[in-house]
């Protein structure tokens, strides 16, 4: 299996796997919550009911953005996976509005936490299950580099911290007698789903607008081209990112007295060096003349 069908395969595998984790959850969690009667409960089924909408919403991301490049779509459809990913970060900031809501009218009306074990056995079986999926997503996100999945991995991974302070809340509620633990943590979680929701709308925002790519991952572009023997240097370096695709363009500086079949055969073997570092990347390279009186802005890389 080539490169790019395994991470075709692995982003719309782990898509699958949270949409099933997130139903899985949903129904173990209305029963914990109709025994219970908890908020910091209620809270975490209101996240897990908005993960399967975005998890769901991911899933047809996914599928759309590894549709290859067509004739009305030459840049293939990478950027459904952000677009995906804003539509995520609306399920995240809508549950944590109506968590405060909730919230502050159990701080004014308390009530009493009954059948704590039950609530607390559902929210460590939800924490296993969701280990599970966040280290499969950690992995395909590594492998990858998807966004959208990315933005899964997040709110997936603040639900392990979220059912911990259930079951947290859930104890002092019931031991300590403390009516207003359970509301208090549902705010905080509330907080910390707010601070996703900002997180998810940078990365998606990032991708969106073209912005460049890291500086880090520049310079390895630049160090790789400047590694050939023939290539005097390098200016006009352009990168974005749409998806999993990266998008490389840069202009090589080559000896003015290279014909332009040497040329040719240079900048085919630097784009051959880079495609194997970055093998998502569409890679355009101009020649130019070493030597020109051209005023290069600031990514201007020259050999030492």
């Amino acid at each position: 299996m080539s490169e790019e069908k395994s991470s075709a395969f692995l982003m719309k595998t782990a898509a699958a796997c949270s949409v099933g984790v997130a139903v899985v959850l949903i129904a173990i969690k209305v029963f914990a919550l109709i025994m219970t009667d908890s908020v910091a409960l209620l809270s975490s089924l209101i996240d897990s009911s908005l993960d399967a909408g975005a998890s769901f919403l991911n899933l047809w991301a996914v599928r759309q953005s590894l549709i290859p490049a067509d004739r009305d779509h030459r840049f293939g459809h990478g950027k459904i996976e952000p677009l995906a990913s804003l539509g995520q970060a609306a399920f995240i900031a809508g549950s944590a509005v109506l968590l405060i809501f909730q919230s502050i009218q159990y701080i004014l009306h308390p009530r009493t936490i009954t059948h704590v074990g039950i609530g607390i056995g559902v929210m460590v079986v939800s924490i296993v299950l969701t280990l599970l999926l966040v280290s499969f997503q950690r992995y395909v996100v590594k492998k990858t580099k998807s966004v959208a999945i990315s933005a899964d991995y997040a709110h997936y991974a603040g639900d392990v911290l979220m059912n911990l302070s259930v079951i947290l809340s859930l104890f002092i509620s019931s031991y300590f007698q403390f009516r207003y633990a359970d509301p208090i943590f549902a705010l905080l979680i509330a907080f910390y789903l707010i601070v996703s929701v900002v997180r998810v709308l940078k990365q998606s925002l990032s991708q969106l607008v073209d912005a460049e790519l890291p500086v880090e991952e520049k310079q390895k572009i630049a160090d790789i081209v400047l590694s050939s023997a023939d290539v005097s240097g390098l200016h006009d370096l352009r990168t974005r990112s749409s998806g999993t695709n990266w998008f490389i363009q840069l202009h090589l500086e080559l000896n003015p007295s290279f014909t332009l079949a040497k040329a040719h055969e240079v900048a085919d073997n630097v784009e051959k060096k880079l495609k194997e570092t970055f093998p998502n990347a569409e890679i355009i390279i101009h020649q130019d003349p070493a030597g020109l009186n051209e005023n290069h802005p600031q990514w201007c890389y020259e050999k030492i």
